[in-house]
């Protein structure tokens, strides 16, 4: 790797210095793709000492969504002597590169990072705005004109004395520009440099546009190649999906068929036998899967719901008093508070009722040893016109990495269980046109449901 002659000493041949310049950077653009590494190497070679252009270059692009020039980067020539020229003797053959730690020492000079903040309205009556971005014409400064605008917010803290501007344009659009002076030495900014400047400038716009295309190209491949992955997925999961429910549907007949006769032989077997005890097991443990069958089959069924008017508290107060029992058995101490007025949502009251039982259960088998279970059910608020249900409980609470997989189908924190319940849940609530969150009190689990109220 060398640096070549007319780089080394540019007043030998200014002009072919300026040429060799051009060609590499023409190189340049075939070797690279990345964005960040194009900008820097294109800032580099204005910089470098070899070059003998100018002792600091800074680079804006436009960002079309915030209409905005934005800091992108800033070059001294204190951190431009690593541009490196790779390909031999051959001054036109050769082109630039630039080592990694080279760019990250670049990207982390002060000056660098006070650019990269700085933002520069484009719909302003600044004169050097409108002849870079309507006129797309090179600007060059060297009075305190500028530095006295009201206008430009950008030019006093960035640059002191004399300096040069230079549309980056692709397609008969200006992208950005380059700003550049020499405030080491304070030396004039010649028409040479200038027009020098406008045909860099030129074809490092066509550069950054083309990476800047090929970026968004490779994101649009992926996110496809992200999408195909899904669908397949997806396809695999509905295959699986099917086979669940038709493998359930043919098991649940001789599941009934068998907890039908073991139950016959629990009731006429004595009680303190042995035999009564393994029919005791097999009534419990057919009642368990057919409970999970239950649930399989519920979940890939398509939903049918029958839209009408239910009032919350009555579908509450119901499940509360078919799980009496249950809270008896476990010691658990029950609490609901509603506001005065009837809350009326639209809705099918028999899967509604099924998501507060399921809530309910799931609370009671969090809580083994008894506890507290609290059910809250109030106005979210009079303009929102939604009604917010909620579900607390004593037992401990979820593991915080598990919470954002919660309603996901069979997943399940229990040793039993098919991991259906809470995704059932939150596809019967998301079918009402509401929402449903899970989280943790201090003491345990807290499931928040909110569904628009009735016109």
């Amino acid at each position: 790797m060398q640096i070549h002659d007319s780089l080394q000493h540019p007043e030998t041949d200014p002009r072919l210095s300026e040429l060799t310049l051009l060609y590499q950077f023409s190189n340049t653009m075939l070797s690279t793709i990345r964005l960040n590494k194009l900008l820097h190497l294109t800032l580099t070679a204005i910089t470098t000492p070899s070059s003998n252009l100018f002792e600091r270059a800074i680079l804006f692009l436009r960002n079309e969504k915030s209409n905005v020039l934005q800091g992108m980067l800033a070059i001294t020539r204190q951190l431009s002597e690593g541009l490196q020229i790779v390909g031999g003797q051959d001054a036109l053959g050769s082109r630039w590169d630039i080592s990694e730690e080279v760019i990250s020492r670049q990207r982390s000079a002060e000056f660098c990072l006070q650019v990269r903040l700085t933002r520069i309205e484009i719909d302003t009556d600044c004169p050097l705005i409108h002849r870079i971005i309507s006129e797309r014409n090179i600007y060059h400064h060297d009075n305190n004109i500028c530095h006295k605008c009201p206008t430009c917010h950008f030019i006093r803290p960035l640059c002191g004395g004399s300096f040069a501007a230079a549309p980056l344009v692709a397609r008969e659009t200006t992208i950005g520009m380059i700003v550049v002076d020499n405030p080491d030495s304070a030396r004039e900014i010649s028409s040479n440099n200038l027009h020098f400047l406008q045909l860099f400038a030129n074809q490092a716009g066509m550069a950054i546009e083309n990476s800047m295309l090929y970026s968004r190209i490779e994101d649009a491949h992926l996110n496809l190649k992200d999408a195909r992955e899904r669908l397949l997925h997806g396809e695999r999961l509905a295959a699986i999906g099917e086979m669940a429910a038709n493998l359930a549907h043919e098991l649940k007949n001789p599941l009934i068929t068998i907890g039908g006769f073991a139950g016959r032989l629990l009731k006429s077997l004595p009680g303190d036998t042995r035999e009564h005890g393994y029919a005791d097991t097999i009534v419990s443990e057919v009642s368990r899967l057919e409970k999970m069958l239950a649930e399989i089959l519920a979940f890939s069924r398509k939903p049918t719901i029958c839209f009408r008017r239910c009032d919350l508290e009555d579908i509450i107060q119901n499940c509360l008093a078919s799980c009496v029992a249950t809270f008896e058995d476990h010691n658990i101490r029950v609490s609901f508070s509603s506001d005065a007025y009837p809350l009326a949502v639209s809705g099918d009251s028999h899967q509604l009722n099924q998501v507060f039982l399921n809530l309910i259960l799931n609370a009671c088998d969090a809580m083994p040893e008894g506890g507290e279970l609290s059910l809250t059910l109030q106005k979210t608020s009079p303009d929102k016109k939604t009604v917010t249900v909620t579900v607390e409980d004593t037992g401990g609470g979820i593991p915080q990495d598990m919470l954002p997989q919660i309603f996901n189908p069979f997943f399940t924190t229990k040793h039993h269980g098919t991991g259906l319940g809470l995704a059932i849940v939150n596809r019967i609530i998301l079918n009402h046109f509401g929402s449903i969150e899970a989280g943790n009190t201090g003491q345990g689990a807290v499931f928040t449901i909110t569904l628009p109220l009735a016109e």
